[in-house]
Order: C-alpha cells, then sequence, then structure tokens
C-alpha cells in the first residue's frame, strides 16, 4: 500500500491512457494519488479527476512560473474552489461528505528560470500561505535555487503551518532549515539516478518519519525507464530505493510513508487497531503495555502513538497467550524484542513467561527498557532474566546524575540514576549481551555517555533524536 503525493495526471501527457496508468498503479499497491495543481486550469482538472477516480486527490496551486497570472480574481476563484472541494473549516455549504481537495499547491519560488518576476513569486506565495492556514490545509512547496527565501517567507507563518518541500534537491543546510519548520520532505524518482549519490547522501539524514514518495510524473522516470513517460505505478522503483538508502524492508518503507502521508493529508486511509506484536526490518517488537516509568520530554509517547507506521496505543494490555498468539513463528526473525510503547518490566512476569516459551524454539531475546525494572518490582531481576533474555539494551540517555533527573523526569526521583547504573551492571555480570544507549541530544555530552557504558563492561550505541524503531 503506497501513496503518490505529488502527480500530474491531469497533464495532457496521460490523455491516451489515463484510466490504464491508473490500473496499472492499481496493480502495483499504489491506493492515492495526489494530482496537484499547478494552474488555475489544472487545479480545475485535478478536481474533476478527483470527483472521477475514488484514488485520486486534489491540490489547488499555481506554480511559480506562473505567478504573475495571480491576479485577486484568479485567486478568489481558487479559493472558492478549495472552499466547495474540501474538508477545510470555511467549506459552505459542508454536507458531510468527504471532500478531496487535500492540500494548497504546489506554490513557491523559482529563481532557477524566473518566468514570472521575484516579487510576483513571492507575492502569490504568500497569497496561498494566507490561504493553507485559512483552509488548515497543508503545502505543497517548490523551491529551485530559491531556499533561503522560501524559508525566510515560511518562518513568517512557522507555528501555523505544514506541509511537504517537494522535490528537494537543495542543500544539507536548506534540508535542515525545512526539516526545523517540521516539514515532510519528498524526492522524486531522481534519487534512483546512477549520478544521484549526493542527493542520496542528503536523503540518509531524513528520518523516514519526515519522507513521503512522490513520482512527480509524467516528469522523471526512474533509472532504466529515463526519456520515458512517469507514472504513478513506477513508485515502486522509488520504494527500492529508500529500502537500499535506510537498510529498512520495502514493507516498512510502503507502510511508514503511507502513514505519512496520511497523517499529513488525511486521504482517509484506514489506520489499523493496536499492534501487539510488529516488523521492523528483519526484527519482531513486541508491545506488551503503554505504561513508562519516565516522562522524557524528547519521547515518541508526547507526540504520536505511531511507531515506524505502526499504531502502538493499547486498548487493553495482552495477556501471554494472546502476545505468542501474536507472534506466531519465531524463527522468522531474527531477534524478538520487548520494547514496545512503555516500559516491559512493568509486566516481568509475563516478559519471563513469553521469554520462556520462546526461547524453547530457539528464539533470540532482547529486552529494551529504561533500566527501571528493580525499583519498579521492589527486588533486583537480572537474575530471574538470565538465560531468558539474550541482550539488554538500557536506555541511561546521559552521563550525569542531574541531567538523567532533568531530561528522564523519573517516577522515582534521584534513586533512578543509579538503579539504572546498577541494573546495568547486574546485566553484564549475568552474562546479558549488554548496550548502553543515549540520544544524540544538543545538550548531552555523547563521548562521556560511550565512555560511561565502557566503564560498565557494556557496549554503546548512539540513538538519533526523532528516530525510532
Amino acid at each position: 500500500m503506497i501513496v503518490d503525493t505529488h502527480c500530474h495526471l491531469d497533464f495532457k501527457d496521460f490523455d491516451p491512457d489515463r484510466d490504464s496508468v491508473l490500473e496499472r498503479a492499481r496493480a502495483k499497491g499504489v491506493v492515492r494519488i495526489i494530482n496537484v495543481g499547478s494552474s488555475a486550469e489544472g487545479s480545475r482538472r485535478a478536481i474533476e479527476l478527483s470527483k472521477k477516480h475514488d484514488i485520486v486527490y486534489a491540490s489547488v496551486g499555481i506554480h511559480p512560473h506562473e505567478a504573475a497570472c495571480v491576479t485577486d480574481k484568479v485567486f478568489d476563484e481558487l479559493k472558492t474552489l478549495v472552499i466547495h472541494n474540501s474538508r477545510a473549516p470555511l467549506r459552505v455549504p459542508y454536507d458531510g461528505e468527504q471532500g478531496k481537495v487535500v492540500a494548497i499547491g504546489e506554490v513557491g519560488l523559482d529563481y532557477y528560470r524566473n518566468l514570472s518576476p521575484k516579487k510576483s513569486q513571492e507575492a502569490a506565495f504568500r497569497k496561498f500561505i494566507r490561504l493553507a492556514i485559512k483552509m488548515d490545509l497543508p503545502l505543497i512547496i517548490h523551491s529551485r535555487e530559491a531556499d533561503d527565501d522560501v524559508i525566510n517567507i515560511l518562518k513568517e507563518h512557522e507555528s501555523r503551518i505544514r506541509g511537504v518541500i517537494h522535490c528537494f534537491s537543495g542543500s544539507e543546510d536548506m534540508l535542515k532549515g525545512y526539516m526545523d519548520l517540521g516539514f515532510y520532505i519528498s524526492f522524486t524518482c531522481n534519487l534512483t539516478f546512477r549520478n544521484a549519490k549526493g542527493l542520496r547522501g542528503l536523503a540518509k539524514t531524513v528520518p523516514i518519519e519526515k519522507v513521503l514518495l512522490e513520482t512527480d510524473a509524467p516528469f522523471l522516470a526512474p533509472e532504466g525507464l529515463r526519456g520515458r513517460r512517469n507514472e504513478p505505478a513506477y513508485l515502486t522503483y522509488l520504494v527500492e530505493e529508500w529500502s537500499g538508502i535506510t537498510g529498512l524492508s520495502k514493507d516498512d518503507i510502503e507502510r511508514i510513508t503511507t502513514h505519512n502521508a496520511n497523517s499529513l493529508f488525511k486521504l482517509g486511509l484506514d489506520n489499523k487497531g493496536s499492534r501487539v506484536a510488529y516488523e521492523i526490518r528483519d526484527s519482531l517488537y513486541l508491545n506488551i503495555t503503554n505504561r513508562c516509568t519516565n516522562n522524557c520530554y524528547f519521547c515518541v509517547r508526547a507526540q504520536t502513538a505511531f511507531v515506524k507506521g505502526h499504531n502502538l496505543k493499547l486498548e487493553k494490555e495482552p495477556d501471554t497467550d494472546e502476545i505468542l498468539e501474536a507472534i506466531g513463528d519465531p524463527k522468522k526473525y531474527k531477534e524478538i524484542v520487548f520494547c514496545g510503547y512503555g516500559e516491559p518490566t512493568t509486566r516481568l512476569d509475563v516478559v519471563k513467561a513469553v521469554a520462556a516459551r520462546l526461547k524453547k524454539k530457539g528464539a533470540v531475546i532482547r529486552l529494551v527498557t529504561n533500566g527501571h525494572g528493580d525499583l519498579i518490582n521492589k527486588k533486583p531481576i537480572v537474575k530471574e532474566l538470565a538465560g531468558l533474555i539474550d541482550k539488554a539494551s538500557v536506555s541511561l540517555n546521559t552521563s550525569d546524575e542531574g541531567q538523567y533527573n532533568k531530561i528522564c523526569k523519573p517516577l522515582f526521583g534521584e534513586n533512578a540514576y543509579k538503579a539504572v547504573v546498577k541494573f546495568i551492571t547486574d546485566c553484564v555480570k549475568n552474562g546479558i549481551e549488554t548496550e548502553v544507549t543515549c540520544l544524540n541530544l544538543p545538550e548531552i555530552d555523547i563521548k562521556g555517555c560511550e565512555k560511561a557504558a565502557k566503564a560498565l563492561g557494556a557496549s554503546f550505541r548512539q540513538r538519533r533524536h526523532g528516530v525510532t524503531g
């Protein structure tokens, strides 16, 4: 299940076989296509296509090349289109049907060709930003050799806007600037080109949680098909490329980017119920509780119930049999990981019971923990885990006790940090392969964390802020 978030099916390139193009897309698992408006007439055509085809949605906007044409009359006409074809708050009348205009775009600045004067481009861009804010819709932004000005204009409205930077091709600094504003990043099939090594290097720095897929069809067909018309079915080439870039499976890429697109554009895709067992790469993670004894300000729990596209918000805590049923055959996976959306050792007996059953089947088992297990259970627990747990990943987060209390806000107060250190020491003493992890927050001394891990006899792994799973 994949989403093409930027396509121009309304272009005449598709007139001979548009229906066949859509059928090929469906056959490749494309469940949504956003037909992006690039002119007043193109926006109207996008809406008409969205009414005709269930998987097609629309955006309304005018490409910066056409910015000089954005008169007050043209803008008012486009605003009316949005009001009557979206789920935006100003829709009048609103009859409860699914509105299929899901974004404002593509809009922005293009200084590469300068087909419209810069002042006209900037004026039109600001108008569309204000429209997006008023309609509570995301922006689809075109920026070519204009990133500084685009970012500066976006900053004028930064607390009220969201969206995606389409077909990113800027610098590392510009990429960071867009991500700091909270924008999603999208690369087209040019990511597959043989000469796109630098672009792939930039793509690798983007958390997959902020990535969208797009073809920009009919343009930019993937490597191997260059010179031909691009189309949504070719999105599979991009999925494969992202899999290679990230080390995630193709299923992971499809699931995560589809969740991203649905979150941003409200595409009406059904978010499956909460997961007890969920796959990432070749590992299976177990979500046995949502309870945690830390209240870390940087935790994913404060932002979303989803990790790598999986819904982890439990309606109830699963029992041992339910967990084992969700696992199925453990031999399919490199490892089984107690992790989830909370602290697994709050359910120590369940961890032990499930692990014991899995070990009989030859499973490799890892525990991801905040190290509070002794405090939670009011007794030392590592000896009970020895022989059941092969590896422990312990979130120390910092080498400084005062800083730990400040950033993690542990339920157990000042006793927590020393308990985590003792837990790590006990794991090492009991023959459990142990790694200490810390997050690359600006205030954290990573080298100090690594030194502390080695002093405790553990290995060290730096986690990346904003990247989970």
